[in-house]
């Protein structure tokens, strides 16, 4: 059973990043599959979780690496919030391009990338599912790039027209992208999966059968596939909102109940694992013309499904030996120069762990949300303040650099000068 979850937290209980995690921890109690902190002020610290009640295996101790000498910058788009770069249909791709070219290694959300199909990445975008990226921030796991996956599609139970489209979507990546399909399994019940709203207007999900949806990835895994990707019709979405969304005034209803899938399958047995809408808007009562361009990648594809083909094919490993191909590299949390998520959406696991690392946060004021938990709300030290994300990559060179962002900004401080002034005044 999954469940989706508030929990409000007194002040006095989270005064800093380490007690707000261990907090966290013992409120929501286990592993949840997904948390971040939806509001925050001066009394209390609120924290939307998504919890599995079954069992989830142990991750194993990480092997330590020796440094790479790689600059690995991690870019966080978090979904179902209303980004407003990345927050539609792989719109955050010309943005996950510049900071990827500003960095050796740029590690991002499937969703920053994702339009259906549609994908926007190269060989420096490491293409992580979202609880990947929280376990290697939190230096659990490391990131190993492999050569290629072999990729296990799970289709939910549907009409035959529908299965039919899918297997047209699954022959193109093949023939046009070579990407290595081990086999399509299509269920014999439905998985279920549902789209819900929190109180803070964010979008989550639920999965009815979890059962359907774990056994259906052990099948493939023991097929042959090191990644699975799943595609499934998302249930109890607004017709309304979803219209809103295409007008680009809404977040993605879809978003939430994406991630819930993707969490649990990479949490239960530790591989690569991304979900689509098996059919996008087919069969919703939208009739909207041209839509706002962000969205338009979702808005002309029938199916969802292309990208996440496309880009499980060189998602990262966490478990090394699970893979059936040569790795080509692998990287550590000791690597990471910068962590880069939106100004108002500081309270996920990566920017609190990279805060209690030490490791710098490149907060981006332009990619407004639903949430407003910055630095302020959170009482975070350290943090870089960025106008968009063409400064949020000026301020990734010079950290790789080591030069001061202080000597490129004007005014600029001159040491010595006001004791000389005082002086002379005395």
């Amino acid at each position: 059973m999954i469940v989706n979850r508030r929990h409000v937290l007194d002040r006095s209980e989270a005064g800093d990043v380490d007690r707000l995690l261990a907090a966290v921890a013992e409120r929501v109690g286990g592993e949840p599959l997904r948390w971040y902190v939806s509001a925050a002020d001066a009394r209390e610290i609120v924290i939307d979780s998504t919890e599995y009640a079954g069992e989830l295996p142990v991750v194993p101790a990480r092997r330590p690496l020796p440094p790479t000498g790689a600059d690995v910058v991690v870019s966080l788009i978090p979904t179902g919030i209303g980004c407003e770069i990345g927050g539609y249909a792989g719109d955050a791709g010309p943005a996950t391009a510049l900071l990827a070219a500003a960095a050796d290694v740029l590690v991002t959300n499937p969703n920053a990338v994702n339009a259906s199909n549609f994908i926007a990445t190269d060989e420096r975008v490491l293409y992580t599912e979202g609880s990947c990226i929280d376990a290697f921030v939190r230096g659990e796991v490391n990131l190993y790039r492999p050569r290629a996956n072999r990729v296990g599609l799970i289709v939910e139970k549907a009409s035959p027209e529908a299965v039919e489209h899918v297997i047209n979507v699954v022959n193109t990546v093949r023939a046009v992208h070579g990407v290595d399909i081990v086999d399509v399994l299509v269920t014999e019940e439905p998985i279920g999966s549902y789209c819900e709203r929190t109180e803070a207007g964010a979008y989550v999900g639920a999965v009815e059968r979890p059962d359907v949806l774990l056994a259906s990835a052990r099948k493939l895994l023991d097929r042959g596939a090191t990644a699975i990707a799943v595609t499934t019709n998302v249930q109890d979405l607004p017709s309304e909102d979803y219209a809103s969304h295409f007008a680009g005034k809404h977040p993605n209803p879809v978003g939430g109940a994406e991630a819930v899938i993707s969490h649990l399958i990479v949490k239960a047995l530790g591989v690569p694992a991304a979900h689509a809408p098996m059919m996008n808007v087919k069969g919703l009562p939208l009739d909207l013309g041209v839509v706002d361009a962000r969205g338009a990648g979702e808005f002309v594809s029938i199916s969802g499904l292309a990208c996440v083909l496309i880009g499980l094919r060189n998602a990262p490993q966490i478990l090394p030996e699970r893979t059936a191909s040569r790795l080509a590299a692998g990287f550590g949390v000791e690597d990471v120069v910068a962590v880069v998520a939106p100004a108002g959406a500081l309270g996920g696991v990566p920017v609190l762990e990279a805060a209690r690392r030490g490791i710098p946060v490149i907060a981006v004021r332009d990619n407004a949300t639903i949430l407003d938990v910055g630095v302020q709300a959170l009482g975070l030290a350290d943090v870089i303040e960025v106008g968009g994300y063409p400064e949020a990559a000026g301020v990734i060179l010079a950290l790789r650099k080591g030069i001061a962002l202080d000597t490129v900004v004007r005014p600029m401080t001159s040491f010595g000068r006001e004791a000389r002034y005082d002086h002379a005044a005395g």
